[in-house]
């Protein structure tokens, strides 16, 4: 009953609002005051600075900058695999896509083409393909890396819902994944073939940023017209490898990553949910 109410509750708030006032916040240099919250907030959610590039609370202006903070060399070492997983965070959901449907909860799919934004051409590569579905937590570091090398091709802004991405969330709102605020970053790999990597907005998320966008700070929104937006990258030739930096959220939110027919193998006795970070590989058993 309580995680009904609490996601009914999700269906009133005046979530755009709030998201704006939250992104205008977290862009405040407030002294003391942004220094106190900050504090709380790592207090509150146990984030581990000894990590940070910077250690220091009191040498962050404002609190994206604390949010979005890089890591110390060698902080998260690359495994030796094929694939890494991108993010820290937990692997919520991770496994075949069913023809075009991907599974998000006990009662819950979305498919491809609703989750890139309709291209049915685009979403046609990954029939019968692989996903995995990765949650960062408050505390986790929010910067987002390369699974593996890969080549740009397009960027594709899908504005939408601010629903909250958690796991109560995802059990109770349909194709929640498909309906959230979104950038759609999709790749070629000479050894893997085509791959996506979509960022999920929610509630409070402030923006999402990228390293090669043409704006200040790489944050593609706001601006959130309404209005879907689409870059083409083939003649810029911009690649990145395993383990570079991509992007970052503002606060908040999830990575959903689409893979070709089999371009992954993993054991049944792998199993899906646990914490795992930046260094280690994306399942016991993931290889080509």
């Amino acid at each position: 009953m309580k995680n009904r109410i609490t996601v009914a509750t999700q269906y009133l708030l005046p979530k755009q609002a709030i998201t704006a006032l939250a992104g205008k916040l977290a862009h405040l240099q407030g002294g003391s005051l942004t220094t106190s919250v900050i504090r709380w907030f790592v207090k509150r959610y146990n984030v581990n600075m000894n990590e940070a590039a910077q250690p220091d609370i009191n040498a962050y202006k404002t609190f994206n900058e604390f949010f979005t903070r890089p890591l110390k060399n060698n902080a998260r070492p690359l495994a030796q695999a094929d694939f890494i997983c991108p993010v820290d965070g937990a692997i919520s959901q991770f496994g075949n896509i069913k023809a075009d449907q991907i599974f998000q909860a006990k009662g819950h799919a979305y498919s491809t083409t609703a989750l890139v934004g309709g291209d049915k051409d685009l979403a046609a590569k990954f029939k019968n393909g692989h996903f995995a579905c990765l949650y960062l937590s408050p505390k986790d570091y929010h910067r987002i890396h390369m699974p593996c090398d890969g080549a740009l091709k397009s960027m594709t802004y899908v504005p939408g819902d601010l629903f909250s991405v958690n796991p109560t969330t995802a059990q109770g709102v349909p194709g929640l994944f498909a309906r959230n605020e979104r950038v759609v970053c999709e790749f070629t790999s000479a050894q893997h073939g085509s791959f996506i990597m979509v960022l999920v907005g929610a509630t409070i998320v402030g923006s999402m940023a990228t390293v090669w966008h043409d704006a200040a700070n790489g944050i593609i929104n706001p601006p959130r017209t309404g209005n879907m937006r689409t870059w083409k990258y083939e003649k810029r030739n911009i690649s990145l490898k395993q383990g570079d930096e991509m992007g970052r959220f503002l606060l908040g939110s999830t990575v959903v990553m689409l893979f070709q027919k089999d371009a992954l193998e993993f054991n049944n006795d792998w199993k899906p949910a646990r914490a795992i970070q930046l260094g280690e590989v994306m399942g016991n058993n993931t290889q080509l």
